[in-house]
């Protein structure tokens, strides 16, 4: 009785003795929610301020609103009618693009392969001060002759710093400063490119003076500055990306008009919504954390439905207290509530000291690993209400509600039936007649069957592990199979693209390269919803050696071939019709889909390229470029726009790798973790419900490793059954997720595990258990024969 005289509720004491009677359980669950709430609490901090760092950041860095490059320089009357017909601002963006090396002697650069450095290349802008200003994270910015300022994610993943020597071309620059720049937070050369890529492609700076000096040629790039802007975002952001997409279409055609009239023509053209190189980062902070907050919420579900059953599991065991109790007076909300303490109160924990670390630790492990893979500016943590509701208030609220659920349920019964332990809420059935004439092979299909519910739940478990499973082990298969597939993954060898087909004499352009081929090619885009996709058209040459379908030469006026990549991205198939439109003109095509080509490495449609010229109204004898089996060498090289070979599929899976390959290998330590903390809980709660039969075997004379074969026989079963259906179930989910994944990227590559991943998958479930199995054994032998003396009926 307390002071004021009012009698203590004794089941409040049964809380704390609960908790503490059954510790190492709730140590486990309370370590895992703590890890669990806080890396995806710092996920939600650290993303939601580079978010919110990012949006600021498009007038603190005055960030374009779209740039387009130009084969020729544009005159002053160009620019003006633009301006004056789009409300626009232009800005002179030229840049020259060169190759990048250093000395080998510099301290810490050997993290690049040989053929990763034969690869490298620098894109320099003379310092920009009106568009698209840099953030300084480090040094300075050029100031004299002879020095350059680099992209921060470049330099920290080749291993180059401040003071260091960069050559672009046979031009030696000293490092000065490493920066953010606004139009590149992602390292992307093409915006039509599959992947960034900042192992080989890099963004510099450098002086007027240190630019004119530079040998290569001029990319005439121009940005433009909006002097209005669509309305509030926050507002409407549904009409707001209506009037972005219109303005840029707009932007498109007048540039296009503008350009025909003196004789010029568009390059490429990239709106800054479409623009990979500013809008992939934030996309990725946004899909990562509608993915972090989707685990957590199904592991809180797992978790919840593993506390439900130990919940029933104590209710039955305890069925005659609960019957004197409610004999006595007490009701049934009131022992509801004492059920639901231990779950609540252990996820408020794990929720609240998740939640710090969160704002603490887990936030700059976060931030660590998106610096790792963009070049972003500074940032400033932000307070966040929505990461305290997403991983405290809604797993507290899913754990009640399942809970409340179960418990409900449970505590039907009238009094009497739980002092009798009657707490079926149907007759009995007639006891199932098992096959077989020996006992343990009988007794362990009755353990099977009468801990299915426990074993459902360890199936859900499994299964949600084995999707995280094949992506830590699919990602690496993946990549390395496209690394090796890279070559043949190619139309040609060589694949030269030429800024004219015509020398300056107005003589047709022609090269003795071995299997040389002309081709014709332009850029379309595939609209689907908000998302814009590049397509490649190709023409052709007839009797083609790199494209060898027969079907091709006899394509009717309409028909096309669709590459093996684009038929896989949009489910295409023989007989569809698809439609595809103009990037620079406000022009659309329907094209029959006559058959799959076996090209993969991009989304192309193919068609003869006599059809080709007309189709898109070019001279009889036009072309783009060549395939050819070895680099073209005997034109001018100011001819030649670029050359596609294996090492533009190579520098995506080298990326790729680099970015997260590291990370897979942990995180497959710690699905293995999880693998082994759920099935800890699941088969501790059969253990635990057949503690009074376990006993009961030991009085009959059975030994440790007799009984030990029935119950963890019985487990080992259910679990080696739930592996093998549970991998065809992660492997089919993760190819889901990866369509999803790739849908929000330009081009297309398949998900792929090999069979020793799958095996891989198998075996490091298996040892998460064969750990737990050995924790069950020690369990079951310290059950005392006494226990079922203690409850007989």
């Amino acid at each position: 009785m307390s002071k004021s005289g009012k009698i203590r509720n004794p089941l409040r004491r049964r809380i704390l003795r609960e908790l503490t009677g059954d510790w190492k359980k709730y140590i486990v669950v309370v370590l895992f929610l703590i890890f669990m709430v806080g890396f995806i609490s710092g996920m939600y901090v650290a993303n939601g301020s580079m978010l919110a760092e990012f949006e600021e950041s498009a007038s603190k860095y005055r960030r374009e609103d779209g740039h387009f490059i130009l084969y020729e320089k544009a005159d002053r009357d160009f620019i003006d009618a633009v301006e004056k017909e789009e409300s626009v601002t232009i800005y002179k963006d030229h840049f020259k693009t060169q190759r990048e090396s250093w000395s080998d002697d510099i301290e810490g650069t050997e993290k690049l392969s040989e053929k990763q450095k034969k690869e490298l290349k620098i894109r320099i802008y003379p310092v920009r001060k009106k568009i698209n200003l840099a953030c300084v994270m480090s040094g300075r910015l050029p100031e004299k002759e002879g020095e350059i300022a680099i992209d921060r994610m470049h330099a920290d993943n080749v291993g180059l710093k401040p003071g260091d020597t960069l050559k672009a071309g046979e031009k030696k620059l000293k490092i000065t400063g490493l920066v953010s720049n606004s139009d590149y937070t992602t390292l992307y050369e093409n915006s039509s490119d599959i992947m960034f890529d900042a192992l080989t492609f890099d963004v510099g700076i450098v002086t007027k003076e240190t630019f004119d000096e530079l040998s290569a040629p001029v990319h005439y790039a121009y940005s433009y500055y909006c002097s209005t802007k669509p309305g509030n975002a926050e507002a409407d952001p549904a009409k707001d990306d209506v009037e972005e997409k219109k303005r840029a279409d707009d932007m498109v055609e007048t540039l296009f008009e503008e350009a025909l009239k003196r004789g010029n023509r568009i390059e490429d053209y990239v709106p800054a919504y479409a623009n990979q190189a500013i809008q992939f980062a934030p996309e990725d902070f946004s899909t990562d954390m509608a993915m972090g907050g989707v685990i957590l919420y199904v592991l809180i579900v797992v978790l919840a439905f593993v506390f439900a059953i130990t919940i029933s599991n104590t209710i039955t065991r305890e069925s005659t207290v609960i019957g004197t109790l409610r004999a006595s007076g007490y009701t049934r909300t009131e022992l509801v509530r004492h059920y639901m303490a231990a779950p609540i109160i252990v996820t408020l924990i794990g929720g609240a000291i998740g939640n710090v670390l969160g704002y603490t630790l887990f936030k700059d492990i976060v931030v660590s690993m998106y610096y790792n893979s963009y070049g972003l500016p500074e940032y400033q943590t932000r307070m966040s209400g929505e990461a305290l509701i997403k991983t405290t208030l809604i797993p507290i609220a899913i754990m009640f509600a399942v809970n409340l659920i179960v418990i409900v349920r449970k505590l039907r019964c009238t009094p009497l039936q739980f002092l009798r332990r009657d707490l079926k809420k149907q007759r009995k059935r007639k006891t199932v007649r098992l096959p077989g004439k020996r006992f343990l092979p009988r007794f362990r299909l009755r353990v099977l069957l009468q801990n299915l519910p426990g074993y459902a739940v360890l199936f859900a478990g499994i299964v949600f592990v084995m999707i995280m499973l094949a992506m830590a082990v699919g990602l690496p298969d993946s990549l390395h199979y496209y690394q090796n597939k890279a070559p043949e993954m190619m139309l040609a060898p060589h694949q030269t693209v030429l800024r004219s087909y015509r020398d300056e004499t107005g003589a047709v352009l022609k090269t003795k390269a071995k299997g040389a081929e002309k081709f014709a090619m332009a850029s379309l885009i595939r609209q689907e919803g908000g998302r814009r996709e590049d397509i490649e058209a190709f023409g052709i040459s007839k009797n083609s050696r790199y494209v060898t379908e027969s079907e091709l030469d006899g394509l009717s006026e309409k028909e096309v071939l669709v590459s093996k990549a684009y038929a896989a991205k949009f489910n295409a198939a023989e007989g569809d019709t698809i439609r595809l439109s103009a990037k620079y003109e406000k022009k659309s095509y329907r094209f029959k889909v006559a058959g799959i080509n076996s090209y993969e490495s991009g989304c192309a449609v193919f068609m003869p390229i006599s059809r080709f010229c007309k189709l898109f109204d070019l001279e009889n004898d036009e072309f783009s470029g060549w395939f050819s089996e070895k680099t073209v060498s005997d034109i001018d090289q100011k001819y030649i726009l670029n050359e596609i070979t294996a090492k533009d599929i190579r520098k995506m899976t080298d990326q790729l790798d680099h970015s997260f390959g590291g990370y897979m290998i942990y995180f497959q330590y710690l699905c293995i973790a999880l693998a082994a903390v759920l099935m800890f809980l699941l088969t501790k709660l059969i253990v635990e419900r057949n503690e009074n039969a376990i006993s009961m075997t030991k009085i009959l004379g059975y030994t440790n490793g007799e009984i030990a074969r029935v119950y963890l026989t019985a487990t080992t079963i259910a679990v080696i059954i739930s592996e093998v259906i549970a991998v065809y179930i992660g492997c089919a989910a993760m190819s889901e997720l990866w369509k999803v994944m790739m849908s929000r990227m330009n081009g297309w590559f398949d998900f792929f595990i090999s069979r020793s991943g799958i095996a891989k998958m198998l075996v490091y479930v298996f040892i998460a258990y064969l750990i737990v199995m050995a924790v069950d054994f020690r369990r079951i032998r310290k059950i005392p024969m006494d226990e079922a003396l203690k409850n007989v009926e």
